[in-house]
């Protein structure tokens, strides 16, 4: 198949100054001069038609164009990478050591670890659930994603999805097709720390409008992976993000009782050293992960 593709040298000037945010920046890294980078890019602008970047004094700002570019260049250049890695030492296999809160790991990510493995078998992968993935520290740890608001110091954040809350629980507890009261039902609570609740469930009651429902009562746990288990058992009612109870729900295993569904206030984020996210490896598992939460 003929493939209508720009110059090479142009899409590698275009990717290191989207990520550099400056051609003076992509020069040193391709060790070219920056009217190089500049010319370049130029020339890529016009063979597809479109502007890539926003110029303004001191710094470049990418357009829809550019933002549309950067991941599939990003990806395919880490898929090149990887390929010329393998050929040069065949039996060499390049594995990241990945940190993910429990529940993520067992309902989200070891679901999909098939596709990841057929797209890129020479990546492998080692799987932690520690409370604390050491990343700011001497860890064993490539990288991490953590759940948070993304504000960190000493590492580098990328953002990969929010969280959107449902209530859930199990169809037993629906009698006879009437609505459920929730003031009646057990509330299930997931704790941030020993002695600290997620405030999850009073932010998805203010948000849904409901009121005189006490969230003061019902039952905790340290997992949200044990607060799920506890509405499949028909214990209470659980907010979940949707994404970890998508199985349960298609079953029939688990009901949404109400319609109310909220954002959180928090996210997942996928977190490595300052620096670190450009290595090839790193990059292509995150571009991974987003390709996963972009399909789902």
């Amino acid at each position: 198949m003929s493939r209508q593709l720009p110059p090479l040298n142009a899409l590698k000037a275009f990717e290191a100054a989207a990520q550099c945010q400056s051609f003076t920046a992509a020069a040193k890294r391709l060790h070219v001069t920056q009217s190089a980078v500049s010319r370049q890019v130029r020339h890529l602008e016009e063979q597809l038609g479109v502007s890539l970047f926003e110029r303004h004094p001191g710094r470049l700002r990418l357009t829809a164009a550019g933002r549309r570019l950067v991941p599939a260049l990003s990806a395919s250049f880490d898929r090149i990478a990887l390929s010329v890695r393998d050929l040069q030492a065949p039996t060499s296999v390049t594995r990241l050591r990945l940190n993910v809160p429990p529940t993520l790991a067992s309902r989200w990510l070891v679901p999909r670890l098939k596709d990841l493995r057929t797209r890129y078998p020479s990546l492998s992968l080692t799987l932690a659930t520690r409370a604390d993935d050491g990343l700011t520290n001497d860890s064993a740890m490539d990288a991490a994603i953590r759940f948070g608001a993304g504000d960190w110091h000493d590492v580098d954040t990328h953002f990969l999805m929010q969280e959107s809350h449902i209530a859930v629980c199990s169809p037993r507890l629906l009698r006879d097709g009437r609505p459920l009261e929730l003031a009646e039902q057990t509330l299930l609570h997931v704790m941030r720390t020993p002695e600290d609740r997620f405030p999850t469930w009073r932010h998805w009651l203010d948000a849904a409008g409901i009121e005189h429902v006490s969230t003061e009562d019902g039952l905790e746990f340290d997992l949200l992976e044990l607060a799920i288990r506890a509405a499949l058992e028909g214990l209470g009612v659980t907010i979940a993000d949707r994404a970890m109870v998508a199985r349960e729900l298609a079953r029939g295993e688990l009901v949404q009782p109400l319609a109310a569904e909220m954002p959180g206030h928090q996210s997942y984020w996928f977190v490595t050293r300052p620096g670190q996210a450009d290595q090839p490896p790193i990059r292509l598992l995150y571009d991974w992960l987003l390709s996963v939460v972009a399909a789902h």
